[in-house]
Formats: C-alpha cells, sequence, structure tokens
C-alpha cells in the first residue's frame, strides 16, 4: 500500500513539472518576443515606450533587461533569481500603465501570477518556500 502511494505523488509531482513548465515555456516565450521586440527597435514596440512616456533610445536596453531576466528564469539554475527580476520588470510596467491610468494595469499583474505559479508547479524546493497553511 506505501508503494502504491509513492507512486500516486511521484505522478502528481510529475503532472505538476509538466504543468509548470508549460505554463512557464508559453510565459517565457511571451515574454522573449516582447523583449526581443523592443530589442530589435520594432516599431510599435517602440512607439508603445513613447506613449508612456519613456524615450525610444530606451528600448534596447528595456529589451535586453527583460530578455536577460527571462533566460534566467527559464534556466532552471537560476529560475528564482529569473523570477524575481521578471517580477522586478513587471512591477515596472505596472507602476507605468497606473501613472498613465491604463486598465491594463492588470496584465503584467497576471503575468507575474503566473511567473511564480508555473515556478512553484515545477520546483519543490520553491513549493517548500510557499507553503499555504490550512
Amino acid at each position: 500500500m506505501l508503494e502504491l502511494e509513492s507512486s500516486k505523488s511521484n505522478i502528481g509531482g510529475v503532472g505538476m513539472s509538466r504543468t509548470g513548465w508549460t505554463l512557464t515555456a508559453v510565459v517565457g516565450t511571451f515574454l522573449l518576443i516582447d523583449g526581443g521586440a523592443r530589442l530589435a527597435g520594432f516599431a510599435p514596440y517602440v512607439e508603445g515606450l513613447t506613449e508612456f512616456g519613456y524615450d525610444a533610445s530606451l528600448a534596447p536596453w528595456i529589451g535586453l533587461a527583460l530578455v536577460i531576466s527571462t533566460i534566467a528564469m527559464l534556466m532552471p539554475r537560476t529560475a528564482a533569481l529569473g523570477c524575481v527580476l521578471v517580477t522586478g520588470y513587471l512591477g515596472g510596467a505596472v507602476a507605468t500603465h497606473v501613472r498613465v491610468h491604463s486598465a491594463w494595469f492588470l496584465f503584467p499583474v497576471l503575468l507575474g501570477v503566473l511567473v511564480w505559479l508555473g515556478l512553484c508547479l515545477r520546483d519543490p524546493r520553491a513549493r517548500a518556500l510557499l507553503q499555504f497553511r490550512h
């Protein structure tokens, strides 16, 4: 009976890990495309920055910060650091949207939640740090 219980928890762990990696891959892909477009100077992304009051010359630096943070998030050894850096980036996005009274401030909040949910599902050490008590 003990063997059956441990195999069930192993299956749940594999399922949680796969779900976490899938979630991380989806969010990571979005963030890499977003950062890469800013880094490359893709016009709609640069125009979006100027609409929010940022100088267009900052676009490559903002894009580079996002790409580096996202790559760190996607690598298992640096995933926690990457999640912290991506959260900081998204916090800046929230502040920017709130400053101009845009309802889109909820989108970076949602992305931040998904970033941490993905990490917690795929990494048991992250789950251990964020234990929820009944």
